[in-house]
């Protein structure tokens, strides 16, 4: 019995425990009555766990969403776009874009790295590129939603945190899984191009979105550039925890100085119908067809003489180093620093639709020197890369200068519609260039660029700046509509010159600043667009513009 004793005591049960030799149980009830404490107390430990994780989420939340007083919305005094802001959202739209392309230099690289074939490697920049079209294609849209300052600042803070994976991660599957879902937050300049529309007064409407523009050409040339030098000299992960730190300084940078702008569908939007209106602009706005035809077209152009020139340039009779390959893109990057200037010169004072011709002539012109030229002289391939993204800039801020005039209210879709052609565009011309350079080489390739343009300039000539239906010239292709009272003013407004006040097709604060249509103010009071008491206001921003 004394053994047993013990035995008990070892185990950590005591004599109390045990149910009596009277057989009343009451040691089986004192051992239910602890596992039940003990099951309460794990309970209560997991509860307090669970909260405390809610609590972190939520603050965090709380500290991305908070807005400075500086930059909230007040319809008396709406935020300033001035050139600081301006030239922030340049620097952002460019290291965010350049997300997508840090790889693409360092394919081999990541090959060795991950133990992958060549082949295996090509998967990240189309995963890539396959998240970044799903982003533009079920993101972007809900710019017509949401307020734009914290759903860009959401997604900016969701794409560096989820970036630091790419960082340390030594699996392949998890790299391509994370390339894709961070592609697909990737898309934040996109949203910030529509606003840049919203903001900017008229006459600086062109020169604002230069800026912006210029800022994602730069950071598909850029980020080529810096992943080649910094893996040369480093390991290729120095890249990608750069971008992890750019991301975070885009954030508080945003965070600090980005204002808040209202939803322009205050009422909300049903989204699949949403989904579904951009299909319909396709057969019911002329001009966001034309632009996205020219659009695709002109980025099939530079695609195609990116990716060939690494062939040319590697090979006879040059037979560059890759460093100095890479640093062809200081001639692109040189041209787009040229970009604003000229949107001030030209686009925000002529219809868009001559830049838009001017640039398809520029980049012809230098396909032309380059394809001919290039074989034997190096300076052919110079003009070209110096010409072909002058020209595709100049195009592109053109036509989304004509297509944010379309929808106010909808310029986020009008926005998706319009890359998705572009994006279609670059990896078509990725896939004919490679393959018409293996068959033919550098002068095929070369005109089968030349042939997409030409294509190119008959379709943005079918069409003339005052034409409202699908094909024709009428009202001329002069600054003037021949015929009419209208005339393009600054920033390639229409303006209706017999009217003291013309109101766009939107919401109040949009309003204000378009002059795109012939209604009267009384017209616009009663349909509730603009209050009686705004139109002075209304007026005032007007003249002051």
């Amino acid at each position: 019995m004394a053994s047993e004793r013990e035995t008990q005591t070892d185990l950590g049960i005591s004599p109390s425990q045990l149910p009596s030799a009277n057989g009343s149980g009451q040691g089986s009830r004192d051992l239910e009555s602890k596992d039940l404490s003990t099951n309460d107390q794990v309970v209560e430990r997991r509860s307090s766990s669970s909260s405390g994780r809610n609590g972190v989420v939520q603050t965090l939340w709380k500290v991305v969403t908070w807005t400075p007083r500086r930059c909230r919305w007040d319809p008396a005094d709406p935020p300033k776009f001035n050139r600081g802001l301006n030239l922030l959202f340049g620097f952002a739209a460019t290291f965010t874009v350049a997300n997508l392309y840090y790889n693409h230099p360092i394919l081999n690289i990541l090959a060795k790295e991950f133990h992958v074939s060549d082949e295996r490697a090509s998967l990240v920049p189309t995963m890539m590129q396959a998240g970044y079209a799903a982003g533009l294609l079920f993101l972007c849209p809900l710019g017509d939603i949401f307020h734009r300052r914290p759903f860009v600042l959401i997604l900016v803070f969701f794409t560096a945190t989820v970036w630091l994976g790419l960082c340390i991660t030594s699996s392949f599957p998890l790299f391509l899984a994370l390339s894709f879902i961070t592609a697909v937050s990737t898309v934040t300049p996109q949203l910030m191009l529509p606003l840049v529309g919203d903001l900017a007064p008229p006459h600086r409407r062109a020169t604002a979105l230069s800026i912006v523009v210029s800022g994602l050409l730069l950071g598909m040339l850029l980020a080529r550039l810096l992943s080649g030098v910094l893996t040369q000299y480093t390991s290729w992960r120095s890249i990608y925890f750069l971008s992890l730190g750019l991301q975070y300084v885009i954030f508080i940078l945003l965070w600090l100085f980005m204002p808040d702008y209202p939803s322009t569908n205050p009422g909300g939007l049903n989204y699949f119908s949403m989904l579904w209106s951009m299909i319909t602009m396709l057969w019911s706005e002329p001009i966001l067809v034309q632009a996205c035809v020219v659009g695709f077209l002109t980025s099939t152009t530079f695609t195609s003489f990116w990716t060939t020139l690494t062939f040319l340039l590697a090979g006879e009779p040059y037979n560059y180093t890759p460093l100095i390959i890479g640093l062809f893109a200081l001639i692109g990057i040189a041209a787009m620093a040229f970009g604003p200037f000229y949107s001030r010169m030209m686009i925000d004072r002529f219809p868009p639709l001559w830049s838009v011709v001017l640039g398809l002539v520029y980049i012809l012109i230098g396909l032309t020197l380059g394809t001919f030229i290039g074989t034997f002289s190096i300076s052919g391939p110079i003009m070209t890369a110096f010409l072909l993204d002058l020209g595709i800039q100049t195009s592109q801020i053109a036509n989304r200068t004509s297509i944010y005039k379309i929808a106010p209210k909808a310029r986020n879709r009008v926005n998706t519609v319009f890359m998705v052609a572009v994006f279609c565009g670059q990896l078509t011309g990725t896939a004919v260039g490679n393959k018409v350079y293996a068959i033919g080489g550098w002068r095929a390739s070369g005109g089968c660029s030349m042939g997409f343009v030409a294509v190119a300039i008959c379709v943005a000539i079918s069409r003339g700046p005052w034409e409202k239906g699908w094909v024709g010239w009428s009202g001329g292709w002069g600054k003037k509509r021949k015929g009419g009272n209208e005339e393009v003013g600054e920033g390639g407004e229409s303006v209706v010159k017999d009217e003291e006040v013309a109101g766009g097709r939107g919401g109040n604060m949009v309003m204000m600043e378009e002059v795109t249509d012939d209604r009267s103010s009384d017209t616009l009071v009663e349909e509730g667009n603009i209050q009686a008491s705004e139109i002075p206001k209304a007026m005032r921003k007007r003249e002051d513009g």
